[in-house]
């Protein structure tokens, strides 16, 4: 099965600064096709995409959600025909409907040969406070979203980016949501899955400094910043933590729960007293996975603006030794 990922947004939201990242990226991108589909009869998106590797393939003048529907749909069947790909990247127009992507995949010829992965959709922070002018598509792309950058944040004053996270998680509670900076963010974050893997998060600051060749490990604390001239980057924090006494799984659990939605990403080993496993949050969501590696905790944590004492402290209550 090739799995599929759709980059959606409205106009303007920087989609295709996260593609670009994501094939920057140091992953294998081997069996990648990239669809790109601009609304006008000139690709830009296309043209900006050259050079980076994967077979870039354009749908203009139209849009996929509608008018390019059976393109699409007789696209992805060639492209699987002729190139076999491991994954394909949708990047739909900013007036598409998300939903219409999702019909093309259903369609008889393609069942059984692709699956839907993730659905990434990037909200501009100014767009989400004018969301009442912007319509049904707007709400549609963020809705059927698996995860919402929230981009553009330095757009926000410092008090409302909790505000804003908030609110997109009370009104789509189902997305994880982050807050970025020109969509810079790990890696992980876009690709994972919930499969047990060695791990390998990678602090805050190795993405946000583009320039970046290798990236730093366990232990960096808050002194790892992203490189960076504006001034809400230094907002970000990253800290690792590492434990060999268990963690009251109850108690943990409810620690996760009553997490500030600006600690959006965790991700690392945790102990129970019966077992470890593999934690991946993101934006408010967690996942849990099989750990195949030694038994203890060793989690990163990346947010916005947060007390890494605090958080500390509040999961320090939860281990074995401590009163309950």
């Amino acid at each position: 099965m090739t799995k599929v990922f759709i980059l959606s947004g409205f106009l303007g939201a920087g989609k295709t600064t996260l593609l670009k990242r994501m094939l920057a990226w140091q992953t294998d991108l081997s069996g990648t096709v990239v669809i790109v589909n601009d609304f006008g009869k000139v690709g830009i998106d296309g043209m900006l995409l050259q050079g980076y590797g994967p077979e870039v393939i354009e749908l203009a003048s139209g849009c996929i959600c509608c008018t390019l529907a059976i393109d699409l749909i007789q696209t992805l069947k060639q492209v699987r025909k002729r190139l076999k790909p491991n994954r394909i990247i949708i990047e739909s127009s900013g007036i598409s409907d998300p939903e219409g992507i999702l019909s093309a995949l259903k369609a008889p010829e393609l069942i059984g040969t692709m699956s839907l992965n993730k659905i990434i959709t990037v909200l501009s922070a100014d767009a989400w406070e004018a969301r009442e002018v912007f319509g049904d598509v707007f709400f549609s792309q963020l809705q059927k979203a698996d995860l919402i950058l929230l981009n553009k944040i330095d757009l926000l004053d410092d008090g409302a980016v909790p505000v804003v996270l908030q609110e997109i998680h009370d009104v789509i509670p189902n997305a994880g949501v982050v807050p970025t900076l020109k969509c810079r963010i790990d890696p992980e974050t876009v690709w994972m899955a919930p499969v047990s893997r060695k791990f390998d998060l990678k602090p805050i600051g190795f993405y946000q400094n583009s320039q970046a060749s290798s990236p730093s490990g366990f232990g960096q604390g808050n002194s790892e910043k992203g490189v960076s001239r504006s001034a809400k980057v230094e907002k970000y924090t990253t800290f690792s933590y590492r434990e060999e006494t268990a963690f009251r799984e109850d108690c943990f659990n409810r620690f996760i729960e009553s997490l500030p939605k600006q600690l959006f990403r965790i991700k690392g080993s945790v102990r129970f007293p019966d077992r470890t496993v593999l934690l991946n949050y993101v934006g408010g969501r967690k996942e849990w996975a099989a750990w195949e590696g030694e038994p203890g905790t060793r989690l990163a944590f990346i947010g916005w603006n947060i007390s890494e004492s605090a958080v500390l402290s509040d999961m320090k209550q939860c281990l074995e030794n401590t009163l309950q």
